[in-house]
């Protein structure tokens, strides 16, 4: 149990919080590259600031404040020139770094320009990695962007999708190192959601959780194994400040304001081996649906029940009312961790976790089941053979809503098509 200011502290993430300094330490994904391809303006809301994403005629991002620094506009309606974002109404033009560039009736009043250097509008830094935009808020020098391993491997399906959540982001983070919900809602709720009674997966019997560099590695044995189980021996990790990673995929958890957060998925599937090379020109995106057509919330994909658990608790859950147990020693550890590293940044120091040295940002490698397996595929024939792989291949497991053209693209780089009902394979099985 946690005091009203603690829950508060941990929660808040508006400029002036000293959660909302922390979580500014570091890159957050906030769209996807084909968004701006699409349409080059993109309203966005982040840690409680509305601001809007750009990309100029020369491919140059931006995000700045959503309303001009003159009388207020919607930048998010405005056009983008050669270099940079112009609004709509009166034509002020705005680079990337919040510096004004025109103001066309005022420079043919003052041919100096020099109104231009009185009027800024916030700015903030943007980079492209593995398909999405990511944003920084905070102060320079700004860290780099982490170049997990996962971003790198090749000749593989990627893809990112979104969703928006109508509650805190911590709550969702704060999933990332629960192991026990595994067993009851991805395993026996299923089973009852199906019509089944049982019986229910193996209890968990025993959980570690390890403290590293970029945050927690949670292990578990369950009663159908032991300490030479990958889920004990690699386990999964839980990524500073709001991410889980396992591997083929991560989870990003981050801040619209203190009662919203943007689930953002980036997803990998490894062609089968005998396949032969594939090169992704483009990574997909799309925004998948919380709630059914009836308003009921959606739980047949392990995503969605999770997001269902984290609303569940309410827009900010009351964490003065909690009864913690062993098995959320993880929770506390996570908790404990934020609330140093808010310390610190309030004393002028870094947050764990950040990486500063560019030299050590390379295909960055983080604990990880089956990397071996990962990096080197299955054929298309082990693929059949075995029912978990021929199930991961034959649907997208993890967030309802994918969208049928981003269905086919994977099916036309798979070398394999799946509809509702099972697998089917294609005439004369895989391409090579």
């Amino acid at each position: 149990m946690i005091s009203a200011q603690t829950n508060a502290l941990l929660t808040e993430v508006g400029p002036d919080t000293q959660m909302g300094a922390l979580m500014r330490r570091y890159w957050h994904p906030v769209a996807a590259v084909l968004e701006l391809e699409e349409k080059p303006t993109k309203a966005v809301r982040i840690m409680g600031e509305d601001l809007v994403l750009f990309r100029d005629k020369v491919g140059t991002y931006g995000l700045i404040g959503r309303h001009c620094p003159h009388r207020g506009a919607d930048l998010s309606y405005g056009y983008v020139e050669d270099h940079g974002l112009r609004c709509n109404y009166h034509g002020w033009l705005f680079g990337e770094e919040g510096s004004c560039l025109a103001q066309p009736f005022e420079d043919k009043m003052d041919p100096r320009c020099s109104y231009r250097s009185k009027v800024r509008a916030t700015a903030y830094k943007v980079a492209a990695k593995a398909g999405m935009l990511w944003a920084y808020l905070g102060p320079d020098p700004a860290p780099c962007v982490p170049d997990w391993e996962l971003f790198n491997w090749s000749d593989g399906f990627a893809q990112v999708a979104f969703a928006i959540i109508p509650c805190n982001w911590l709550q969702c983070q704060e999933n990332s190192i629960d192991p026990v919900h595994f067993e009851w809602m991805h395993a026996n709720w299923k089973i009852r959601l199906e019509g089944g009674d049982g019986p229910y997966s193996p209890t968990h019997k025993r959980l570690a959780f390890d403290e590293f560099e970029h945050g927690f590695v949670y292990r578990r044995i369950r009663e159908d194994t032991d300490e030479q189980d990958p889920l004990w021996t690699d386990g999964r990790v839980c990524l500073l400040p709001n991410a889980f990673y396992l591997g083929s995929h991560c989870e990003w958890r981050v801040p619209i304001d203190d009662e919203n957060t943007l689930s953002v998925t980036y997803s990998f599937r490894r062609l089968p081996s005998d396949r032969g090379p594939y090169v992704q020109d483009r990574i997909p995106y799309w925004y998948g649906p919380t709630h059914d057509e009836a308003g009921e919330w959606i739980v047949s994909h392990v995503m969605n029940q999770d997001f269902l658990a984290w609303a569940g608790q309410g827009r900010i859950t009351d964490r003065t009312r909690e009864n913690l147990g062993r098995s959320d020693t993880g929770i506390a550890k996570l908790r404990n961790r934020l609330l140093a590293d808010a310390r610190a940044v309030a004393a002028g120091g870094d947050p764990k976790g950040l990486i500063r040295d560019p030299d050590r940002n390379h295909n960055v490698a983080l604990p990880m089941v089956g990397r071996e397996q990962l990096r080197r595929g299955s054929t298309y024939a082990e693929i059949l053979a075995d029912p978990v792989l021929k199930r991961l291949y034959t649907r997208y497991h993890l967030q309802a809503g994918q969208p049928e053209h981003v269905a086919r693209a994977y099916e036309e780089a798979m070398g394999f098509a799946f509809d509702r009902t099972g697998f089917v394979d294609l005439p004369g099985g895989p391409a090579r």
